[in-house]
């Protein structure tokens, strides 16, 4: 099977890719921005028709799309997030390859839901922010293509690779700093917020599936299950061996945050708010159910939270 990834060097990308190269069936070809992707291609810019070329000359039966940008203006993550799914979507009709379309979508395109409920496929979404609205976009896009073609809403991927930046990102990198300068009391901000972390290999392994598979439409990848990310900091004190006290800040008026997950970090001597929305546009809580993923993919999350916490703070504590 010859497969074209697209996106092969971002945080999921980087993972699809391994996990293909471990099948002795595929033949991969990574198309993206960087050098070393096997053919350089900007899906932003370029146009449908240089893209129709080039899958009519490589013939996948199989096109991933883990590209995107999830940070920016509603400008650019339409750009990135929207108008390059467009761009693939119209390559691969023109194309005479046939090949199905793996498309990945994320849990931001649903917005927030009623704390406690599980968030199937046939929710209507409700973005709260321009990075869901320009994945929903992409979702549409995909889904009215006429393509064979599948979106997999990724909930929140944990595990190696997490990006600084992201809230377990910063979590860790917090700990880390408590750590390092011997602070006895981590006092963090910004932790009520409840989210179905999966693990990014787990992720892999389903894109891996659906491109194996007949199943077309959205279908949701996550844990099924929603972790309060102050229960996720308790885990990571563990695996951190951290024996300092954890102190959350949320809605204490006039404190000093020492650290804030889910907004970046500030030395100003202004106090800052108390507590700031987990920065995906959702809410209180998500919780994917995982129902079709099970039956459609015969996929099942395998990598628990506690294991991904550990490669975080395994990549964090080398900082140190």
């Amino acid at each position: 099977m010859r497969v074209l990834l697209i996106g092969a060097n971002g945080y999921l990308g980087r993972f699809v890719a391994d996990r293909l190269l471990a099948d002795p069936a595929v033949q991969l070809t990574a198309l993206g921005r960087g050098d070393d992707a096997d053919v350089r291609f900007d899906l932003a810019t370029g146009s449908p028709g240089a893209l129709t070329r080039f899958l009519d000359a490589v013939h996948p039966g199989v096109v991933i799309n883990c590209a995107g940008a999830t940070r920016g203006g509603a400008r650019e993550l339409t750009r990135h997030n929207t108008v390059a799914v467009a761009t693939v979507c119209e390559a691969l009709r023109r194309s005479g390859c046939g090949a199905r379309l793996v498309q990945i979508g994320c849990s931001s395109e649903y917005g927030s839901s009623q704390p406690g409920s599980s968030t199937a496929e046939d929710a209507v979404p409700r973005p709260g922010g321009p990075y869901g609205v320009s994945k929903l976009a992409a979702t549409e896009l995909v889904l009215s293509s006429g393509l064979d073609a599948v979106v997999l809403r990724v909930f929140s991927p944990a595990g190696p690779g997490t990006p600084a930046g992201s809230p377990l990102g910063r979590l860790a990198e917090a700990m880390r700093r408590a750590m390092q300068s011997g602070d006895g009391e981590l006092k963090l901000g910004g932790l009520g917020a409840q989210r179905d972390f999966v693990d990014v290999r787990d992720v892999a392994r389903a894109v891996h599936a659906a491109s194996l598979s007949a199943a077309q439409g959205v279908i949701n990848i996550g844990s099924g299950r929603a972790v309060r990310l102050r229960d996720a900091a308790a885990i990571l004190a563990r695996v951190a061996g951290y024996g300092g006290g954890l102190h959350e800040l949320d809605g204490l008026p006039g404190v000093h945050l020492r650290a804030t997950i889910g907004h970046p970090r500030t030395d100003s001597d202004h106090p800052a708010p108390v507590a700031y929305p987990y920065p995906d546009g959702c809410g209180s809580w998500q919780q994917a159910d995982v129902r079709t993923a099970r039956d459609r993919l015969g996929w099942r999350p395998r990598i628990n939270l506690e294991e991904s916490l550990a490669d975080i703070w395994m990549e964090a504590a080398c900082r140190i």
